[in-house]
């Protein structure tokens, strides 16, 4: 009995580190996956803070509770199960939504970039912020927002690991998407109390705290400034690098061979050949997700105006 005893716990230990291995391996992964998101988890970071802007200081963590709430919703309750079933019967379209997402993006991004050069006001801001009657409203239009990049970090993760096992392939994508949604809103919550945590500081008697409360009131809307630039960007980059790696992996290897020929080029150079040749593939993903984009702006424009002329020709011709 004792024997059998001993090879039992000696299964159960062997069991142990199989199981310690497999929980290595799904953090080593889902480490990597969340990684491969950063460039849209910055870009969430940076567009979330507008949608409690203006409001009551005592209603913003409540709706930044209930926006990371819906965010966590959309990543495990629609995007990972439809995730799951394309990679596992349909791994192309996968790669066809990751790019249409992605052109999405730099659509986002040439729009912005597009209204900031029009220097017109009602894009800088959302139109929701009306006071607490309006929470509900601007809960469902973050939620909306966040569906969409919510679905690029999932997918961007899905590409990482769409090797695995599906089962442990959807464990590591609930780990990344639990761990995205506490560190994005996280952060969310901490820059919008900034303020609040500022002006609790300078009313202290230290001249230090005072000094630093201060300095950080006054650096708050400069922070929402470099958050918006900041996520801007990461909308082209991360939109041109998907675009770029999806034509290759659908057949047209022409760009693609191209930037990597580039990159090849400058890696050896001494200590700055790794610096370089990110800059290389940033660099000239974000001039794609800039073009692409601003293509996309044209068409939607376009549209977008004649819709609008169709309608007032509609008004007059009513009127008359």
């Amino acid at each position: 009995m004792a024997g059998g005893l001993a090879g039992l716990l000696d299964d159960i230990a062997a069991l142990a580190k199989v199981a310690a291995a497999s929980i290595d391996d799904v953090g080593a992964a889902a480490g990597r996956a969340s990684a491969k998101a950063a460039g849209v988890v910055v870009d969430d970071t940076a567009v979330t803070p507008a949608y409690v802007r203006g409001l009551a200081a005592d209603r913003e963590l409540p709706i930044i509770k209930r926006i990371a709430i819906g965010s966590l919703r959309n990543k495990l309750l629609l995007i990972l199960p439809i995730a799951l079933i394309l990679s596992a019967f349909a791994p192309t379209l996968v790669e066809i939504i990751l790019m249409l997402g992605g052109t999405y993006l730099c659509f986002e991004g040439a729009e912005k970039i597009y209204h900031r050069l029009k220097h017109d006001a009602t894009h800088v801001l959302p139109a929701v912020m009306k006071g607490p009657e309006a929470e509900e409203e601007i809960i469902k239009g973050a939620v909306r927002t966040d569906l969409i990049l919510s679905a690029e970090i999932m997918v961007i993760s899905l590409k990482e690991v769409i090797g695995e096992p599906i089962v442990q392939r959807a464990i590591i994508l609930v780990v990344v998407a639990v761990i995205i949604t506490i560190i994005v809103y996280g952060v969310v919550a901490v820059i919008v109390k900034m303020d609040d945590i500022g002006l609790k500081l300078a009313g202290q008697r230290s001249d230090v705290s005072q000094r630093l409360g201060r300095a950080m009131v006054t650096g708050m809307p400069k922070l929402l400034t470099a958050l918006t630039v900041v996520g801007t960007a990461a909308m082209l980059w991360v939109g041109g690098h998907i675009l770029l790696i999806g034509t290759n992996e659908l057949g047209w290897h022409g760009p693609y061979s191209f930037v990597h020929d580039l990159e090849q080029r400058v890696e050896d150079v001494g200590g700055i050949g790794g610096l370089l040749a990110w800059l290389i593939n940033t660099g000239i993903s974000a001039i794609i997700g800039l073009a692409v984009g601003a293509i996309v702006v044209a068409v939607v424009s376009r549209f977008h105006g004649s819709s609008d002329g169709e309608e007032a020709h509609s008004t007059v011709d009513t009127v008359h």
